[in-house]
């Protein structure tokens, strides 16, 4: 069932808070994104991926004047951003909590053959620029904590207790404590086809690489959109991995205050390293054979006012991610963004 560990925000909100005291001007404060991902929303069920929650803070666009837009520029010079006529660039101030458990949480000693339990919990910040409305970059940087140490079991076993749901048994069996970090950069394309009455239909490409102890992959997918003020954004955020990936808006670009799409794509994944299945990179740990290749495919639709609010809520269906897994992941996400 959902867990929810608000209680867990409050660090990054003084980093949010410090970061508008610098970077933001009076008139644009940037925007908080709330992610929730659960099997479940639409499902009675506590396995695999279980559990995720995500606060993003979108900082307004950094002038180009400002010593802000050094990084920016230094990563255009090695190639990883591009320059254009229009650039918009932002930071993202990143926390959040992902929680991961074997098919029978009712035992105290899980199936070895099982996935182990996992919790990671982690903060970070990523540098996103629009070019020309047709590109985004990002590249993003994770650093947290695997094991106990990432306060999985309380937050799953403490809110099954407040809904009167069973207690998660297995979680004296989860991988040991061990600091993560994940750095990741990507690039989607942004192809669009206007139609009539304002509405338009779009196909974002995207291909990238996650390096690090707690995940190493490459990736590649495409998410096909149709609606309205596509411009604003490039899909809605998701926790990694995932397709799409940023809070990134920008209310600049909307044609008229309402806006609204549906959206369709996929993701392939080849997977060198994943500690959630591989075990702990330094000493022994629960582990299984994971697959090299993983898919998703994703869907749904996204509501947004201006930079107001924006609403979000789709679906995911993940194929096996280890050998001898009995079924595919199924998940749904919930976002709410609140502009100020």
């Amino acid at each position: 069932m959902p867990q929810f560990p608000f209680r867990l925000l409050r660090p990054l909100a003084v980093t949010a808070a410090l970061f508008i005291a610098h970077a933001a001007q009076a008139d644009d404060f940037g925007r908080v994104t709330l992610t929730e991902e659960n099997d479940s929303i639409y499902f009675n069920d506590d396995q695999a991926y279980t559990q995720g929650f995500e606060f993003n803070y979108l900082g307004p666009d950094v002038a180009a004047e400002s010593g802000w837009a050094a990084p920016f520029d230094g990563f255009a010079n090695i190639g990883l951003f591009d320059t254009g006529a229009e650039v918009s660039r932002r930071y993202q101030i990143i926390f959040g909590q992902s929680i991961f458990t074997p098919e029978d949480t009712s035992v105290e000693n899980p199936d070895p053959d099982d996935r182990p339990y996992a919790g990671w919990t982690y903060g970070g910040v990523s540098w996103v620029q629009d070019t020309d409305r047709r590109r985004l970059d990002n590249l993003e940087l994770l650093i947290g904590i695997v094991g106990p140490a990432a306060q999985a079991r309380p937050a799953q076993n403490d809110w099954h207790q407040f809904i009167g749901v069973d207690d998660a048994e297995g979680w004296d069996h989860q991988i040991h404590n061990e600091p993560g970090l994940m750095l990741s950069y990507e690039r989607k394309y942004r192809f669009i086809q206007p139609l009539v009455g304002g509405f338009a239909i779009d196909a974002i490409p995207e291909a990238g690489v996650t390096l690090g102890n707690v995940m190493t992959y490459g990736e590649i997918g495409t998410m096909l959109r149709f609606g309205r003020n596509l411009e604003a954004d490039y899909g809605p955020n998701r926790i990694r991995p995932s397709l799409s990936g940023t809070s990134y808006f920008n209310a600049d670009y909307l044609e008229d205050p309402f806006g609204f799409y549906v959206y369709v794509g996929t993701q392939g994944r080849a997977v060198a390293q994943n500690i959630f299945l591989d075990g702990n990179t330094f000493r022994d740990s629960r582990s299984v054979d994971k697959e090299i290749f993983v898919g998703d495919i994703t869907g749904g639709v996204a509501l947004f006012w201006s930079n107001s609010i924006k609403l979000d809520a789709g679906f995911t269906y993940r194929t096996q991610e280890f050998e001898g897994q009995d079924d595919a992941a199924k998940f749904a996400n919930i976002n709410l963004t609140v502009g100020f």
